[in-house]
């Protein structure tokens, strides 16, 4: 299997639909598996991924969860076995990710992104502009900024820089024959972890094209990381702590001021009582 598609969802009842649209109109030389892991969702969405898979047959392997797979505390790991068991499942050479309520856009994605990928060996992942859109209807943007280089490092992302849009990923399935790393289980930011293990194994290409949706809403999780919540922000600074450890500190002198940064955000919110 070239791709494996990787969805995790949850009360994605309004989104899931549309998510699926966007994955199966991908047109490929190439074959690709959608898998998909519901995480015991409150609402119709383990419904909806019924119906796709009866009118999908042999296109769509599902993992629809009769309970929630947690963990429940903190509330910042919400989601996080769904997802990492849902990453050990993927059996293709390559993965992409699109979480229930984003969607891609261009037809022509994949075939896009995995050209590229095959082209470059030396590049662990690929990424690609996304147009941002907000459920309260504030305006619209990109998600990438018109200067944003076409080759980046692990070094980017641990000098705190996150550039890469979650439905725009696809990379080397490395996790099919490697565990994750000993730290990513305590790890609040767990896109930011998987990032990091996987630059860690090459370079990081972009493809300006915009050919994916982000979704903004409250009940994102991004709204539970909120730039307030001092836990987030502890875990994330111990986080680079313990990167530099595995990656026997030679982006020291980058990780420590990334560290610092962290320090100087926890006393600013030491001072306003959170």
């Amino acid at each position: 299997m070239k791709v494996s598609v990787c969805v995790p969802a949850y009360n994605h009842e309004k989104y899931i639909g549309q998510m699926l649209d966007g994955a199966l109109m991908q047109q490929t030389n190439f074959d690709f598996e959608i898998v998909i892991g519901d995480d015991a969702s409150k609402d119709g969405t383990q419904d909806i991924i019924r119906q796709y898979i009866a009118a999908n047959p042999g296109r769509i392997r599902a993992f629809l969860h009769a309970e929630n797979q947690g963990p429940a505390e903190p509330r910042e790991f919400a989601g996080r076995n769904n997802v990492l068991g849902l990453l050990k499942a993927c059996k293709g050479e390559y993965v992409a990710m699109c979480e229930g309520d984003d969607y891609w856009t261009d037809p022509l994605k994949l075939q896009k992104q995995v050209d590229f990928l095959d082209a470059n060996p030396d590049y662990a992942i690929c990424h690609h502009n996304a147009e941002v859109i907000y459920e309260d209807g504030s305006p619209s943007h990109s998600f990438n900024d018109t200067d944003q280089k076409l080759t980046s490092t692990i070094v980017d992302i641990l000098e705190d820089k996150w550039f890469m849009a979650t439905a725009s990923w696809l990379y080397r399935n490395h996790f099919l024959e490697n565990d994750f790393a000993d730290w990513h289980a305590g790890a609040a930011a767990g896109d930011w972890a998987i990032m990091i293990q996987l630059a860690a194994q090459g370079k990081i290409g972009y493809l300006p094209e915009t050919m994916s949706i982000y979704r903004k809403h409250s009940a994102g999780l991004s709204n539970v990381h909120a730039n307030t919540n001092r836990k987030f922000w502890q875990n994330r600074k111990e986080m680079f702590e313990a990167v530099n450890v595995w990656l026997d500190y030679r982006y020291n002198d980058t990780i420590e001021k990334t560290v610092a940064s962290y320090d100087a955000r926890l006393s600013e919110l030491d001072k306003i009582g959170h």
